[in-house]
């Protein structure tokens, strides 16, 4: 990620927040943002039950590497799981997670497969998003969900295929990059892949689209190192 300042990086997460909530990505006071501070300064993270559209770079809650608060308002009751992923994922330098309305529906509805959530029905969602698995229900904020969620990333990247995202049934996805723009983007692209599949389900069977094939697959990988 640029470097950014830590004022920069409160501006960033609070204009995020104001651009998935204006979208109806997220709504009321789900989701959450947070980045990873430079050096070993800890994270930022939005406050427990804010609602994203009208953060206050001030308020953000600032913790240290080790969770503890060091200034700002409550932290969010998913701060473990954040804090999970970025151990986990050395590459993330920013988690985002919404209750985006086509990504909740498909876990009610039925996902394609508990290690793929969707198919690859389209190239920028192999490009852009990659494998999704599920992660059982959870209560919000549970620990036990943070460790599902760092067992499927750490699995993940020992088969070659690191993960950008993984969905918690019934609650929604957590998506994570190297900045709070290309966090956003990825969830983009993986809430509109679950709109085009869900809007495609109500066709007859024999019109439903099909994911790529391998060799297609195969291109994706050699042209833009697409992660599937």
């Amino acid at each position: 990620m640029p470097h950014l300042s830590h004022e920069a990086l409160r501006e960033e997460v609070c204009r995020v927040g104001r651009s998935l909530f204006a979208r109806g990505y997220v709504h009321a006071t789900a989701g959450n943002v947070s980045v990873r501070l430079p050096g070993a300064a800890g994270f930022l993270i939005t406050p427990t039950d804010a609602c994203l559209g009208f953060l206050e770079p001030e308020r953000l809650a600032h913790v240290d590497l080790a969770g503890t608060q060091v200034s700002g308002e409550r932290a969010s009751k998913t701060l473990a799981l954040h804090r999970r992923i970025y151990d986990s994922a050395p590459e993330a330098h920013c988690v985002i997670h919404t209750h985006s309305t086509h990504l909740v529906a498909l876990t009610l509805a039925g996902v394609w497969s508990e290690a793929d959530i969707l198919p690859p029905i389209t190239p920028y969602y192999v490009m852009k998003v990659g494998h999704v698995p599920l992660i059982p229900y959870h209560r919000p904020g549970d620990p036990a969900a943070a460790e599902r969620v760092a067992a499927a990333i750490t699995a993940a990247a020992a088969r070659g295929t690191p993960l950008r995202a993984a969905m918690l049934d019934r609650l929604g996805p957590n998506v994570w990059h190297a900045s709070p723009a290309e966090a956003m983007a990825t969830l983009e692209e993986l809430e509109e892949t679950a709109r085009l599949w869900l809007m495609c389900s109500t066709l007859p069977l024999a019109q439903r689209p099909q994911p790529l094939g391998e060799a297609q697959l195969q291109e994706l990988r050699q042209h833009f190192g697409a992660r599937w």
